[in-house]
């Protein structure tokens, strides 16, 4: 399980990590210098009757805004910071709209500093946060005043996490394929190049055979820590830190994906449904974009003719997405669109199928388009596919990609909808 701070520079993210977990996250030099969180900081928080959770620090001044991106991705409950004597800022804001895009569903608002400011003034800043979240998913959260210089709150604040990490359903591990977002790389003497992220999927081992992406690098196992001890398998929704062999450092980098089967690919091209904010600007097939997911940074474009956004109105459509670069999705994975000058997160959106079929042009989204990997919803996608498909089929081991589902999952759709297979590929029942 994964706990993700977000707020405004200079509201007490990284202190407050501390105190909670006695390691402070801030390691570089720079960081030490400035007296600021630069990049990813990590830590182990042991909660009573929920176990052990990743912490996720991230930097909070708006020139970091794509590092705090590549660490809210994945993350499970969000612990949302704001100093007493400063209230909402414009960071706060912007990284609360950055956790809705991205799904996260639980999220606690801790108010730092609270020795600092009189009762009266507190009372503001409990109606500014109200006002903050009532728009939001998030209006029923939990606020927590605290304080890092006398310790008040501490304790009610690892109270309410432990009552969030509950509330967290399991993301499971059997059948399903493993994949692990890189965040950050090193060398360790003796032992080589280590990857470290968050498992979104599946499960690693010791000398476990995987695939490094984009690209086609083979690489092995060779050993796997999480929370900083070895173990023998590490599983979705930890953190952990995988000991590689096959590759150097310069191949391995932020925005990297460790995968386990060659079902992942690489793609230039999207399917997806996204949402771009009111207010936001105008998006054509011209317009440059940044593409974030998990801890992946990409420009792209959308492909076609058509402009949306630009109105007072939320915007919402099916559209293609083109990439600059390669780059490994799901079927259901959330991402964040930001516009690149001025910088500002403008939306985001979920990937219907990262391996779509070719065609011209894209209909408008429709209310109640099956959404990949929701429940039972999944027949229908399938369905839809092996229509699209027709004689051709679809490979079957791509299929829990695409859907993202476990392979379980796929096969008990085909067996919904009577789709029959063979030699490895799956077909509608009316066009065998």
């Amino acid at each position: 399980m994964i706990l993700g701070t977000a707020g405004h520079i200079d509201h007490g993210k990284t202190t407050l990590v501390k105190v909670l977990t006695g390691v402070d996250t801030d390691r570089l030099p720079e960081e030490k210098r400035r007296g600021i969180t630069i990049d990813l900081g990590f830590a182990p928080l042991v909660i009573d009757g929920a176990g052990t959770i990743g912490i996720v620090d991230v930097p909070g001044h708006e020139a970091f805004i794509r590092t705090m991106l590549a660490g809210a991705s994945g993350i499970d409950i969000a612990l949302l910071v704001i100093a007493a004597d400063e209230s909402v800022m414009p960071q706060t804001r912007e990284h609360l709209d950055i956790l809705s895009l991205l799904g996260v569903e639980q999220l606690i608002v801790a108010i730092t500093k609270s020795d600092l400011v009189a009762d009266e003034w507190m009372a503001l800043v409990l109606d500014d946060v109200e006002m903050l979240l009532a728009p939001t998913s998030f209006r029923a959260s939990r606020t927590v005043p605290v304080s890092a210089r006398t310790g008040e709150g501490i304790a009610e604040l690892r109270r309410a996490i432990s009552d969030a990490a509950v509330r967290i359903p399991s993301r499971g591990h059997d059948n399903d394929l493993f994949r692990m977002p890189i965040d950050r790389v090193f060398t360790i003497r003796g032992t080589g190049t280590v990857a470290t992220g968050t498992i979104w999927s599946g499960s690693v081992s010791r000398d476990a055979a995987l695939i490094l992406r984009p690209g086609d690098r083979a690489v092995r196992v060779r050993g796997v820590q999480t929370h900083g001890a070895a173990v023998v398998t590490a599983n979705a929704g930890e953190r952990a830190a995988v000991a590689l062999a096959g590759c150097e450092l310069a191949d391995v980098a932020r925005g990297s994906v460790l995968v386990g089967d060659s079902a992942w690919i690489g793609t230039s091209e999207i399917e997806a449904e996204i949402e771009l904010a009111a207010d936001s600007p105008r998006v054509s097939s011209r317009t440059r974009l940044r593409f974030h997911l998990g801890t992946a940074d990409v420009g792209c474009r959308l492909a076609g003719a058509r402009t949306i956004g630009g109105t007072e109105m939320a915007a919402r459509a099916r559209v293609r997405i083109v990439f600059d670069e390669p780059l490994v999705s799901r079927g259901g994975d959330r991402f964040v669109l930001r516009y690149p000058s001025p910088p500002s997160t403008i939306g985001g959106g979920r990937v219907v199928d990262p391996y779509p079929p070719k065609r011209r042009r894209l209909e408008p989204v429709e209310e109640g388009v099956p959404v990949p990997g929701s429940g039972s919803a999944t027949d229908a996608r399938l369905a839809g596919l092996l229509a699209a498909a027709a004689v051709a089929g679809i490979q079957l081991p791509t299929l829990p990609v695409r859907l993202g589902i476990p392979e379980s999952g796929v096969a008990s759709a085909a067996r919904a909808i009577g789709a029959i297979t063979v030699d490895g590929r799956i077909y509608a029942t009316e066009v065998v």
